[in-house]
C-alpha cells in the first residue's frame, strides 16, 4: 500500500535551512495545564523540569520513589525525551505524611513545585504549551523574518512526522491491522497504529486543499470549526461575514477525521473528501469498523506569540505558543528546512 509522505507547503518550500537539537536546551517545552491544583486532596502534583528524559521514564522514577503502582502517577502530556520540558505529574499518597521531594532530584530532574489536589492528573488537561526551539547553522537567514510574518497567519495544521512512527513504522502496521495481517495484543499500540492510518487520511485531505487552491476557499457542504475550541457548523455561503472572519483567524476549515456514521460534511465538500481518498478506501472501512466515529480537526493551526530572535549570524531562537494537541514540528517545517542533531522525535508533543 502506498502511503506517501511529501505533503504540500501552504508558502512554498522554505528557502533556508537549519539544525535542531543539537543539545537538550535547544529545544524547551513549557506545558500550560487547564486548570489550578486546589492545594488540598489525596494527590500531589508535582511541577518538574526534565532534560533529556521522557515522560514515561519520569512517571515510573515516581511511582519507585513513593512506593506505588505506576497506575497511581499521572501526566497532562508526553513530552519529548530530546528537549528540557516543564510539565506536571500527579500521584496517589492518601494518608501520606509529606515526603521530601528534593530527594527524588537528580541531575536531569527538578521539582519546581508541589502542590495538592483532589483528582489524577488526566492526559489531555492542558491548554497548550510554549515552545522555545534554537536554530542552528541556518542558512539564507536574512530570508527568515520575513518567513515568519508569514506564517503568524497560519499554518497547515498537520499531523507530525512522529505519529506515523520511524519511516512510517506505525502507519503501515496501522493498514497491517486494518488488513487483518497484524494482531496486537497491547492496547496502547494498537491505538497508536490505528491513529496513524487515521492521521495520515487528514494530512492528505488538508495537503490537497492547498494543491487545488482549495485551502481559503470553503466549498458548500464544507464545516468550519470556531477557532480556540471544538464547536463546528456547516458553511453557509449566503452568510457575507464568512470570508472576512477566515481571514481573520476566527474561523478554520475543517478536514475528516475518519469515521463511522455520518459526517456534518456535506454536498460538494463531502464529494470531494471522499474523492481524494478514494485510493484508501479499505483503510477508511476499517476505521469504520473499528468504531471510530466521524470527527472534524482544523486545517489550520495558529501558533500564538510567535517570535524569533537572532543570536548570531546563522543562529535564531523562535519562540511560540501551540493549543494542546497540534505539533511544534508543522510550524517549523514552514518556516525552514529542518534537520535535527539528535535524530527523529520519540513522541509527540501534546
Amino acid at each position: 500500500m502506498n502511503f506517501p509522505s511529501e505533503l504540500n507547503y501552504l508558502y512554498g518550500e522554505p528557502a533556508s535551512s537549519a539544525v535542531i537539537r543539537t543539545q537538550p536546551d535547544d529545544f524547551r517545552v513549557t506545558e500550560d495545564l487547564s486548570f489550578e491544583p486546589e492545594g488540598s486532596g489525596d494527590h500531589v502534583f508535582l511541577y518538574i523540569r526534565k532534560t533529556g528524559e521522557n515522560t514515561d521514564w519520569v512517571a515510573r522514577q515516581l511511582a519507585h520513589f513513593c512506593q506505588v503502582s505506576p497506575r497511581e502517577v499521572g501526566y497532562a502530556g508526553k513530552k519529548d525525551r530530546h528537549a528540557v520540558t516543564e510539565q506536571w505529574f500527579s500521584v496517589h499518597l492518601p494518608g501520606r505524611s509529606p515526603l521530601t521531594w528534593s530527594l527524588f532530584e537528580t541531575d536531569t530532574i527538578k521539582v519546581l513545585k508541589a502542590v495538592k489536589h483532589t483528582r489524577k492528573l488526566r492526559l489531555g488537561s492542558l491548554t497548550g504549551n510554549r515552545f522555545q526551539i534554537r536554530l542552528r547553522q541556518v542558512t539564507e537567514a536574512d530570508a527568515l523574518p520575513g518567513r515568519a510574518e508569514q506564517i503568524k497567519k497560519g499554518v497547515p495544521n498537520y499531523f507530525g512526522e512522529q505519529r506515523f512512527g520511524h519511516h512510517q513504522g506505525n502507519l503501515t502496521k496501522g493498514a497491517a491491522l486494518i488488513a487483518g495481517k497484524l494482531k496486537e495484543r497491547q492496547r496502547h499500540k494498537k491505538g497508536l497504529y490505528i491513529s496513524a492510518v487515521r492521521s495520515f487520511m487528514f494530512n492528505q485531505l488538508v495537503s490537497q486543499r492547498i494543491e487545488q487552491e482549495l485551502y481559503a476557499a470553503p466549498m458548500a457542504g464544507d464545516v468550519l470549526m470556531i477557532n480556540g475550541s471544538q464547536s463546528c457548523f456547516v458553511y453557509d455561503p449566503e452568510d457575507a461575514a464568512i470570508a472576512s472572519r477566515l481571514s481573520a483567524g476566527e474561523l478554520h476549515l475543517t478536514a475528516a477525521m475518519w469515521g463511522r456514521g455520518r459526517s456534518i460534511c456535506t454536498d460538494v465538500a463531502a464529494e470531494w473528501e471522499a474523492r481524494q481518498l478514494q485510493e484508501w478506501q479499505e483503510q477508511l472501512e476499517g476505521l469504520e469498523r473499528l468504531g471510530l466515529n466521524q470527527e472534524r480537526r482544523a486545517a489550520r493551526l495558529l501558533p500564538g506569540n510567535l517570535v524569533v530572535e537572532r543570536e548570531a549570524e546563522d543562529q535564531f531562537v523562535v519562540s511560540f505558543d501551540l493549543p494542546a494537541g497540534s505539533f511544534a514540528t508543522s510550524v517549523l517545517r514552514e518556516l525552514v528546512q529542518v534537520s535535527s542533531a539528535a535524530g527523529p522525535k520519540e513522541v509527540e508533543t501534546e
